[in-house]
């Protein structure tokens, strides 16, 4: 495993990390501390977990629900915690109350208590606004994770899908007031999501930030396993997800996918490993997180870190894609 600083900063994080998205959820307690597992062996040191991981899924009855930071907490007790990176998330309204989400100083403050409580740890690495607050004052959020770490609650902040425009309005507010800017940008990141591209790079070289992007192999699809049918036990095949799926995405993608499937197998490697290295491709990425429902997953994308490919396969990528960004913009892929 090779590591990366998180842009300017001194923390190194494993090129590939791995997210908990699901633990607690759809990858049960023992499938997903057999997945944390494997990630130490194979020298992974960043675990990205959010406060709502876990629990925010309507597709399962609440007793079927774990909340992720538990599971992770668990695990932490049999580590050695100052060799890991931890992240957490705060944002979403876990509750019905007023005060319950969003980033003011009060949600904020509750948040981490819980957080931190759960994962049975002193401190976060990494704290995560997981998605803009258009209700609370930039100044009072920047505020509040300025506090946190002075008081060793955490050592970075960073921001998770906000727009370059919002991260540089917050880092100029930040040096305005003496703060703490963010450290970090959580965007997603794949073949055929490419809109970072067009300004969130720029914002990062210029500012030291660092990127951890998720979603490289986009659920799965970018393993090839989709390309015929949809495995009953696999993401895709959860309803909730598959209304957020484009009904002509397969068909659309089929050709695309069986053309970089063979550009996989021209060097070697599997698809996972090819779509995992051409997000690590840009020097901008300090690390990407992968998501693993076996250990097996976990060994095969962890190898990605190993991969380097030839400016001749990037050059048969892109033409394949024949997406390069001019806008920036979400779009499913």
């Amino acid at each position: 495993m090779k590591y990366r600083k998180m842009g300017k900063h001194g923390i190194k994080l494993s090129e590939i990390s791995i997210g908990t998205m699901y633990h607690g959820s759809y990858i049960k307690k023992e499938a997903a501390l057999a997945c944390l597992n494997e990630a130490l062996n194979q020298g992974i040191n960043f675990i990205d977990c959010a406060d709502r991981y876990g629990i925010d899924d309507s597709q399962l009855p609440l007793e079927q629900r774990t909340r992720a930071e538990i599971i992770l907490g668990e695990f932490l007790k049999e580590q050695n915690r100052d060799d890991l990176v931890i992240s957490s998330k705060v944002f979403k309204q876990l509750r019905e109350s007023p005060n319950s989400g969003g980033l003011s100083r009060k949600h904020i403050r509750e948040s981490i208590r819980d957080s931190l409580r759960y994962l049975q740890t002193d401190y976060l690495d990494i704290y995560y606004c997981h998605r803009p607050d258009r209700e609370t004052p930039l100044e009072e959020t920047i505020g509040t994770m300025t506090h946190l770490i002075e008081e060793g609650l955490v050592h970075y902040w960073g921001t998770s899908w906000w727009p370059p425009f919002l991260v540089e309005r917050t880092i100029g507010i930040a040096k305005e007031f003496g703060l703490i800017p963010p450290a970090v940008e959580e965007p997603p990141y794949h073949l055929n999501a490419r809109f970072i591209e067009v300004e969130l790079f720029d914002t990062a070289n210029y500012h030291g930030l660092g990127i951890t992007a998720f979603e490289a192999l986009s659920g799965g699809f970018y393993t090839g396993k989709y390309l015929k049918s949809i495995p009953a036990d696999s993401r895709f095949a959860i309803e909730s997800i598959q209304k957020e799926i484009p009904k002509d995405l397969f068909k659309k993608r089929g050709a695309q996918i069986t053309k970089l499937l063979e550009l996989a197998a021209s060097i070697e490697i599997p698809m996972s490993q090819l779509a995992l290295a051409w997000v690590l491709r840009r020097p901008e990425i300090s690390s990407t997180i992968m998501g693993a429902s076996k250990p097996e997953q976990v060994v095969e994308n962890a190898a990605a870190s190993d991969v380097t490919l030839s400016d001749e396969i990037l050059t048969q990528i892109e033409k394949t894609l024949d997406n390069k960004p001019t806008t920036p913009f979400r779009q499913w892929g």
